[in-house]
């Protein structure tokens, strides 16, 4: 790791110490902190879990939205993540303030995909015995064999490659986890917080930065003290015994010796503004120094471009170019046809589509007998289920046809946008049904220029265990570059369209093309600088 920026402080034992004047977090009195639990008729909100579903996977802040489940921008043309995202390790003890240290850095950064993830959520499961001491506060929360480090191990790791995990939710009424466990992505920087996150070697390995949380343990006793008794419902002599018996010697044996591992020690956490800046800047320097090429869409064009003497790939179909399909172009593309008939073309051509695509599932023979006593053999599905997932928001205008020849069939939305910034996909909306991976997958988008928006959804289907040869994407309308790109990235993918366009030109329109399919169908105004994979709000 390289070194930090010059900045005045104090150098122990291997690390920096950040101070800053002025009144910090504010504490005051140490009175003036204790829960007044008495003082009104409400009762006490309380959060019993690790995680807390009702709280939307965002942060918004006075300069942007972050998504704290969201994933990074974008994959090389291997269809793989193009870098690690940078992990920051926050260790302390209980009640330091590592989640407001946490939450300062994430407003600070200014980054619009992170991940915080908590080592609450990796108790580990009691057994009936433990349960009891635990009721009787005499079960030791604070040790490190509390803790599932080989589940949090390998959770983090494939965090930090990108792809989603599932992540257990605690209840500490039960302390036990609950049925329903959260799926989280991967993103552009992960913090992860825990009294015990420099604990493990394994661990440690997989942290870029980290980061001690120095509160005074008065301060810290107050604060577990308001946190257990208003949150997690907890009377004041069962937290006092539980902070004397297991909370401080804990902190004394295991977790403050391991401040001499942490490259940044934060004195008084989320009030020190100091600290938070000379860290953000540090992890800004280091996402520039790490930051690959990524595809954009000039990277994809060039990609692609060196494709363009080559054959189209075997696993693409096209829709034969029969008087009635040519026709059907001929109406949709024209810019002078009506809304009313470019939605009704566009469906039946969406038909065709959809029942071409069915053809490339697998089958198996079967045998009925037929009104008439004699035996017929036929074909039926051979395989768990269908699911369709549609790239919003045009892509979802092909439902109705998948939905009209395959009864009962799941249905899962994408939504991605590019950033004008960076010309790169971003994934805002995710919503697919559960055990998808099991299923063969109809991946829908009305149009595939560069193939942007494709690739990165067919990634996140990768992510959720579909195997990639049970991946089809249909599409109205795919430019060459759109499907070498795709082939290239994820050669097991069938690909199946009606028409394809050879040309992209430098706004990445397909030429001729059709135009922008969503707002044609949709009725709405394409901005000036649209682009055939753009992709707007859904429209539900």
């Amino acid at each position: 790791m390289n070194s930090l920026p010059a900045y005045s402080g104090a150098r122990i034992s291997g690390c920096w110490t950040l101070r800053s004047d002025g009144s910090g977090g504010g504490e005051g009195s140490l009175d003036r902190l204790l829960p007044s639990v008495s003082s009104t008729g409400l009762s006490p909100r309380k959060r019993t879990t690790s995680q807390c579903k009702s709280e939307p996977p965002l942060l918004r802040t006075s300069k942007r939205t972050i998504y704290t489940a969201g994933r990074p921008p974008w994959y090389n043309e291997h269809g793989t993540q193009s870098k690690d995202a940078f992990v920051i390790g926050l260790c302390g003890g209980s009640a330091s303030g590592k989640t407001t240290v946490a939450r300062k850095i994430i407003e600070a950064l200014d980054v619009p995909w992170v991940v915080l993830l908590s080592m609450d959520s990796f108790y580990k499961v009691l057994s009936p015995e433990e349960q009891t001491l635990a009721a009787s506060n005499d079960y030791n929360f604070d040790h490190p064999d509390a803790f599932d480090f080989d589940l949090l191990t390998h959770t983090l790791r494939k965090l930090k490659q990108g792809k989603s995990v599932k992540i257990p939710v605690y209840d500490f009424t039960t302390h036990g986890r609950q049925k329903e466990w959260k799926t989280v992505y991967g993103a552009s920087v992960i913090i992860f917080e825990g009294i015990m996150a420099f604990a493990d070697k394994k661990l440690l390995q997989l942290l870029d930065m980290k980061i001690f949380v120095d509160t005074d343990s008065d301060i810290r006793l107050v604060r577990r003290l308001r946190r257990d008794i208003t949150e997690r419902g907890r009377d004041i002599e069962g937290v006092i015994k539980q902070y004397n018996k297991f909370v401080k010697p804990a902190f004394e044996q295991y977790i403050e010796p391991t401040m001499r591992l942490a490259d940044i020690v934060v004195p008084r956490g989320g009030g020190n503004m100091v600290a938070i800046d000379l860290i953000v800047q540090h992890v800004h320097s280091q996402l520039e120094e790490v930051r690959e090429i990524t595809l954009t869409h000039l990277h994809a064009y060039s990609l692609a471009s060196a494709h363009q003497a080559q054959p189209l790939p075997q696993t693409l179909s096209v829709l034969e170019s029969t008087p009635q399909v040519r026709g059907m172009h001929t109406i949709i593309r024209n810019k002078e046809t009506s809304r009313d008939e470019f939605i009704f073309y566009s469906k039946r051509l969406m038909r065709l589509l959809i029942e071409r695509a069915l053809s490339f599932l697998p089958s198996q023979v079967h045998v009925v007998q037929t009104p008439q006593g004699e035996d017929y053999e036929g074909k039926t599905f051979h395989g768990k289920r269908i699911t369709g997932v549609s790239i919003l928001r045009a892509g979802e205008t092909m439902e109705p046809a998948l939905r009209a020849v395959c009864k009962d069939v799941r249905i899962g939305k994408i939504l991605i946008q590019t950033n004008q910034d960076t010309g790169e996909p971003e994934l805002h909306y995710l919503r697919l049904p559960k055990d998808i991976g099991e299923d063969h997958v109809i991946l829908m988008d009305c149009t595939v220029s560069t193939g942007a928006a494709a690739m990165m959804a067919v990634r996140v289907l990768l992510d959720h265990d579909v195997q990639e040869d049970k991946i089809l994407l249909v599409s109205l309308l795919m430019a060459e570059m759109g499907v070498h790109s795709v082939a290239y990235a994820f050669p097991q993918v069938k690909i199946i369209t009606t028409a394809v366009d050879k040309k992209v030109n430098d706004l990445f329109h397909i030429i001729p093309g059709i135009g922008n399919f969503g707002d044609r169908y949709f009725g709405t105004d394409a901005p000036p600088d649209w682009s055939d994979e753009e992709m707007d709000e859904p429209s539900y």
